[in-house]
């Protein structure tokens, strides 16, 4: 005993980071924080790009008929969104890089959900649906709740979590995101911004 407490001593910041990596290991909500802290560094920024030039129109609306619904059961078909820029974030609350993430969601939320132009449309995939609602609740977040109303298709999400996806107003898809990223920086406001300026 006395030999371990000497080591102990001895290895002090050992011990320290052995404890701190247990816990990362095992509470979702450390993870979620240490994820939170790499993405603020902007290594994780996710950006809009240019629409892609497509010869078939078809190919822009294949997701038509993606289907979600909201706590009070109505239901909201995304082609019918047309001349919005759609920000769709596929989330699921065991899931440590969406709750990463999740504060900078809230903070372009607040930002952009008064304008007439945007829409947000916050999936979640947790299988009971009331974890879910749990998780906004007791972190105070505002988005809309919103399940799939049918299946979801791939060129949307393809399972990873989480995924985020922004629609321009011609309904092209300009960001598809899979993993963590932060949306609160001003960088991407600006891009949104440019998006919202745009005629459909």
């Amino acid at each position: 005993m006395e030999n371990l407490k000497i080591w102990v001593r001895k290895n002090g910041s050992t011990v320290v980071l052995m404890i701190l990596f247990i816990i990362i290991l095992v509470n979702k909500d450390a993870k979620a924080w240490l994820m939170r802290q790499v993405a603020s560094t902007g290594i994780l920024n996710a950006s809009i790009s240019e629409p892609k030039e497509t010869k078939n129109s078809s190919a822009k609306f294949s997701y038509a008929g993606f289907m979600l619904k909201n706590e009070d059961g109505k239901i909201t078909d995304i082609s019918a969104l047309q001349n919005k820029v759609v920000f769709i974030n596929f989330w699921a609350s065991w899931c440590p890089p969406c709750r990463a993430e999740f504060p900078s969601v809230q903070k372009l939320y607040d930002r952009y959900k008064d304008n007439p132009d945007m829409v947000f449309l916050t999936v979640n995939l947790d299988d009971n649906i009331a974890l879910g609602k749990s998780y906004l609740k007791e972190n105070g977040f505002t988005v809309p709740f919103l399940v799939p109303a049918g299946n979801i298709p791939d060129v949307l999400y393809s399972g990873s979590l989480p995924t985020t996806v922004v629609l321009d107003k011609k309904g092209e898809i300009r960001l598809h995101h899979k993993g963590l990223a932060d949306y609160s920086k001003d960088s991407f406001y600006k891009q949104i911004d440019e998006l919202l300026k745009q005629n459909p």
